[in-house]
């Protein structure tokens, strides 16, 4: 896979790549990376839907948040502005996070909902890990401790991409991205509860972070969740397993038409 750069449009204030016709698939991708992320998604659903991939607020071509004390729902809220009702919403990471919020908080918007790699309820020395990697970001940010973590150094197209992401960030916005992701655990048990529509939970077996527990756990609070593992992968899934996750996300497509 080629990780080109795709021309944005501005869509409801942000950079963002649309493609296709048909209903809405919203993907949203993790901290530091680009819409660019999910180019062989955006491929593989073009023909059949309208798919929506916008750049994170302070990343890309979207602009910086301008609360004083941005929170999950600013970044939320700035995603929901892209879709009409009946969507589907897929989130990475951090994009995870903003999926099962938007479901949680617009759910006349969502008809459907994937989480990839979504944290919930971190360990004590897990949080403390993730909070201490945030504390510690200042200027330009060196991608190799992410590029470690995501794929074991391994020098692959999806860790090259990754790393001119992390690199060409504004060292601003990512900052400001990952504290809000530190500071997070996950979505409330009680607001998982309440979620009105499919939820599907996938991980990878490899995940060390994002573990498969913590999306089993989830599936089994979600009154329609539903958890699937990918054994061989690891955080990037979406870039590194392509193919799988399509053919797990066509099922889900399929099955919430209206």
């Amino acid at each position: 896979m080629i990780w080109t750069t795709r021309p944005r449009s501005n869509i409801a204030g942000l950079g963002c790549l649309r493609a296709g016709s048909g209903p809405q698939v919203l993907f949203l991708h993790g901290v530091g990376l680009r819409a660019d992320a999910w180019n062989p998604i955006i491929d593989h659903y073009a023909g059949r839907y309208t798919v929506l991939a916008p750049d994170m607020l302070g990343h890309g071509d979207s602009p910086v948040p301008t609360a004083p004390h941005p929170t999950l729902a600013d970044y939320t809220d700035a995603a929901a502005g892209l879709i009409d009702s009946g969507a589907v919403v897929v989130g990475h990471s951090m994009g995870a996070m903003m999926a099962l919020d938007m479901a949680i908080r617009y759910p006349r918007k969502i008809r459907a909902v994937v989480a990839l790699n979504a944290i919930f309820e971190r360990t004590p020395d897990a949080a403390q890990q993730v909070r201490a990697r945030a504390a510690a970001i200042n200027g330009p940010i060196d991608p190799c401790p992410a590029l470690t973590r995501w794929f074991n150094g391994a020098n692959t197209p999806e860790a090259t991409a990754c790393a001119a992401w992390l690199r060409g960030v504004d060292p601003a916005g990512y900052k400001t991205a990952y504290q809000i992701f530190a500071a997070e655990n996950g979505p409330d048990r009680a607001d998982l509860r309440t979620l009105a529509c499919p939820a599907v939970f996938i991980t990878g077996g490899r995940e060390e972070n994002s573990t498969p527990q913590m999306s089993q756990t989830m599936a089994q609070i979600a009154p329609m969740g539903r958890a699937e593992i990918i054994e061989d992968a690891g955080h990037m899934l979406p870039m590194t397993h392509p193919d799988r996750l399509c053919a797990i996300l066509d099922g889900i497509l399929e099955g919430t038409q209206a």
